[in-house]
């Protein structure tokens, strides 16, 4: 079967007051998983910016979903969104906080700090924190569940939300010896703002780690998964 796929289009949410910015950091890692030759052209675009779906994507494009879990926004918000760009059969892919290559970079992110400050791994914390939301269970369910798997690396791994109990800033109270790591797909105003807010009023005085999908890594991890949905439609 000849491979059907024009391209692969890297979306996510994007910002809508202010889009520009966030347009331009899903571009720049297109590019950069452009170079780790995925097997299609790459580009990226995001939903807050007018028209950028459109120009980026066709019938015959994969979508990347830069998304932390598979939601509304995976499975309403963005093929509606693909509809209306014209790309109503574009295939979309699982979202990127799905990816099983994710579990094991952040606990050698996280034993790396750790490592920084002279502690082992069995007298580490991880906090992870994440979005979370009051409408749905989404990104709740999909922390929860990497907790569990990645505990038994550390002394104990805490969970922390944005928009849900627990929140940030009870989570991360009294914390010893702890690394912050954000389940977040991008630098964006949860991360730049609520996180750092919620971490000092908690005086969480450990290592803050970037987001996860701003790990040097995740450029191949994006084009090994697509390299892979390219395969399978051989």
């Amino acid at each position: 079967m000849t491979n059907p796929i024009s391209k692969a289009v890297i979306v996510s949410h994007g910002q809508p007051g202010d889009p520009e910015p966030q347009e331009q950091a899903i571009r720049d890692l297109a590019a950069r998983v452009a170079t780790e030759n995925p097997g299609c052209e790459v580009r990226g675009a995001t939903l807050a910016m007018p028209g950028a779906l459109a120009d980026a994507c066709d019938d015959h494009s994969l979508i990347y979903p830069m998304f932390m879990a598979e939601g509304w926004f995976t499975g309403t918000q963005l093929p509606r969104k693909l509809a209306e760009a014209g790309a109503a059969n574009a295939r979309i892919m699982r979202p990127f906080g799905t990816d099983p290559a994710l579990p094991p970079l952040i606990v050698r992110l996280a034993h790396r700090a750790a490592a920084e400050q002279g502690w082992a791994p069995n007298d580490t914390t991880l906090l992870l924190t994440a979005h979370g939301s009051g409408r749905s269970q989404a990104s709740f369910n999909i922390t929860s569940a990497l907790a569990d798997l990645i505990a038994p690396h550390f002394a104990r791994v805490v969970t922390g939300f944005v928009e849900q109990d627990p929140f940030i800033a009870e989570a991360a109270q009294g914390l010893a010896r702890a690394v912050s790591l954000p389940f977040f797909a991008l630098r964006a105003e949860h991360v730049t703002d609520d996180l750092p807010q919620a971490l000092d009023q908690a005086g969480f005085d450990g290592p803050r780690l970037e987001p996860i999908g701003l790990a040097s890594e995740v450029p191949a991890i994006i084009a090994d998964a697509l390299r892979r949905e390219i395969l399978s439609l051989k």
